[in-house]
């Protein structure tokens, strides 16, 4: 059953409960990597299999993601700042005891690519919280396979 989540601002990515901060770097400029996070939101399916689809809403102030085990997401972008930060907010989900989760993919010139960096914060139940303290190894393999394979989307090497 899906439900509404607390709507936080951008400063919740420093005050969250749950802080996850995974970085990866990538031969891809950071004018690419944002078009692909930002502007090619449907594409997300194809380089992050934990995605099995997602789409723009309200003129692309929102976003509505399905992961892989049915997990829906309702989102609003709190921020698209070319080619710097995309953040969003999920304001509605079907995941059980979360209250509040924040997501932000921060890109910063490296050499000729980019340093992309994850931030994950989120606040829930207790058991919710433990669960995705537990998740850390998985998310941050899923998260580094996922900016591997959209460096290569972008590259054309796909």
């Amino acid at each position: 059953m899906a439900h509404r989540l607390r709507p936080e601002g951008l400063g919740f990515l420093t005050t969250a409960p749950v802080r996850l901060v995974f970085t990866q770097e990538i031969s891809a400029a950071p004018e690419q990597v944002f078009r692909a996070l930002a502007e090619d939101v449907a594409g997300w399916a194809a380089w992050f299999p934990a995605v099995t689809s997602a789409r723009p809403v309200d003129d692309g102030a929102g976003r509505d993601v399905r992961l892989r085990g049915g997990t829906r997401f309702r989102e609003s972008v709190l921020l698209a700042k070319e080619p710097e930060v995309y953040a969003y907010r999920v304001d509605v989900t079907n995941a059980p005891g979360a209250r509040a989760l924040i997501e932000e993919w921060r890109l910063t010139p490296s050499g000729s690519g980019t340093r992309v960096r994850w931030t994950f914060a989120a606040d829930g139940t207790v058991a919710f919280r433990g669960l995705l303290r537990l998740a850390r190894p998985g998310m941050g393999r899923s998260f580094r396979g996922a900016v591997t394979r959209l460096d290569r989307r972008i590259a054309g090497r796909v």
